[in-house]
């Protein structure tokens, strides 16, 4: 499932001598081996990577969309965070940023808020470098293993960004600053006491709006039908969004992957629908 901030899929090793990353000695760069050290009350995590709570000042009364989860990071993961979050990751702490000056360059820049372990991402990266995205999730394993994908293939057009989504659109980034946004299985949160959870909202759609530019495309996948129909519902009543599909329901365009999340959800029969609305400007429908 996608975002850990929609959809949201630690642990003290053994003390013993660790590298300047901060992962045990010798555990550097091994596959599928957990991170997993004492750490004394207070002490990050991860020294040079994610903050645990890159916002912890804006705390407010709002019904979250997302669960933070804990789980395993592997050393590679840990690695990863450690080497390169400085150079190429993002904390959501409520301060502005120029996204010409985070990816250098001034190309069209897409938000994606969810990427689970990142392999979509990095595909889509790969297929489109002349794209920024800009990936936004709360699940530390993910967000290694995205890092460390960009890293090994050299997918400079990646910025990964650690915290509550809301915040970074609301307060972090500029009017018009966005030429697409992609919510990828998100959570359905599918009991009905807990549908105010949702991400696709009017409430949400408002604020998106003064973050996309004109022509920008709101691209949103689910497999969870009862989510995709209020998606659509919620999309087609809102008056600067318009739908580029006239049946309502869009194919799978091919420079969305297959994830493996989707994979699983098609072999126990799930429908997957994309929806692809495009930003327009008032008085254009």
């Amino acid at each position: 499932m996608s975002e850990s901030l929609n959809s949201p899929e630690a642990s003290r090793p053994a003390p013993g001598p660790r590298t300047a990353s901060g992962v045990p000695d010798g555990a550097e760069h091994v596959p599928g081996v957990s991170v997993r050290h004492s750490r004394a009350k207070g002490e990050p995590r991860f020294p040079d990577g994610p903050k645990a709570d890159p916002a912890g000042s804006h705390f407010e009364r709002r019904i979250r969309s997302f669960q933070p989860r804990r789980s395993r990071v592997t050393a590679g993961q840990a690695d990863a965070l450690q080497r390169l979050w400085s150079k190429w990751g993002l904390d959501i702490d409520g301060h502005r940023v120029d996204l010409t000056e985070l990816f250098g360059n001034d190309r069209p820049v897409v938000l994606e808020i969810g990427f689970g372990m990142g392999e979509a991402t990095a595909q889509m990266a790969a297929a489109d470098p002349d794209t920024d995205i800009l990936a936004v999730d709360v699940h530390t394993p993910g967000q290694g293993n995205l890092l460390n994908l960009a890293d090994h293939q050299g997918l400079a057009n990646v910025r990964v960004a650690n915290g509550d989504a809301i915040i970074l659109l609301r307060e972090m980034l500029s009017a018009d600053s966005l030429d697409g946004l992609r919510v990828y299985f998100p959570d359905p949160w599918p009991k009905k006491r807990h549908h105010k959870r949702r991400l696709i909202q009017p409430e949400f759609l408002d604020l998106v709006a003064t973050r996309l530019r004109p022509g920008a495309i709101v691209h949103c996948a689910t497999d969870w039908e009862p989510y995709a129909e209020q998606m659509l519902t919620v999309l087609t009543a809102h008056p600067l969004f318009e739908n580029t599909c006239a049946d309502g329901f869009a194919p799978r365009p091919d420079f969305r992957p297959l994830t493996r999340f989707e994979g699983q959800g098609l072999d126990k029969g799930h429908v997957v629908n994309d929806l692809l609305f495009r930003r327009v400007q008032h008085g254009d429908h």
